[in-house]
């Protein structure tokens, strides 16, 4: 999904840079109030993991690979803001260090994946909670899988209208192939957030256990 330098023309690649551009100017806005310094370290981690965790590439199927995108876990873990902050930073270093998707082209890959990705997972966990009551491992799972299916609908809208190939012809395969990779997505986002959460309530429980030990 990471669109190389060459494919998109230049109207779309402008439209998605100021469109990318405005939405972490606001991403960053509401960090800035939203944001603790304790948030800080446990943001950086998340995003460590998930530059490490999208160099490892999965096969799907024939002459096919993909990798973790980690969108939903971030949004899961600290809101659509911040993930969209960690996102970009990530596919910024990817490109600049990894050449893993155009230097031009940076602007709809950030809109596809930190944009798009981000806060499709937000609206499925909020409508999560309605659906699938009780059965939040659901909705986890279905983030993960809607936030890859949503990113590679927009990327295969933005190669047809750089004329690279007919609507069809982009989306079906690509629709289908992310499909496919938003089940491993998916189930790796049901992990990773399970142990988040595990982390968070021996955190909390340490706290606790803390101040009922202390005097005053």
């Amino acid at each position: 999904m990471h669109i190389p330098d060459g494919f998109l023309d230049p109207k779309t690649l402008i439209v998605t840079a100021a469109a990318s551009a405005y939405a972490l100017k606001k991403d960053a806005d509401s960090a800035k109030k939203i944001m603790e310094e304790k948030d800080i370290p446990f943001l950086g981690v998340l995003s460590a993991f998930v530059f490490a965790a999208q160099m490892v590439n999965f096969p799907v199927m024939a002459g096919t690979s993909g990798h973790f995108l980690g969108a939903a876990m971030l949004t899961y873990a600290m809101g659509p803001q911040l993930a969209g902050l960690a996102m970009a930073s990530v596919l910024i270093l990817q490109c600049l260090l990894f050449q893993d998707g155009g230097l031009l082209a940076l602007g709809a890959n950030i809109f596809n994946m930190a944009v798009v990705a981000p806060v499709t997972a937000f609206y499925i966990l909020k409508l999560a909670k309605k659906w699938f009551y009780g059965k939040k491992l659901a909705g986890i799972f279905l983030a993960g899988w809607a936030s890859v299916v949503a990113a590679s609908i927009f990327c295969s809208v933005e190669l047809f209208l750089s004329g690279v190939a007919g609507l069809k012809e982009v989306l079906i395969p690509m629709v289908v192939i992310h499909s496919l990779i938003g089940i491993g997505e998916g189930l790796i986002t049901v992990a990773v957030c399970s142990f988040v959460d595990r982390v968070r309530n021996i955190k909390v429980d340490s706290i606790d256990n803390s101040e009922k030990g202390m005097t005053v």
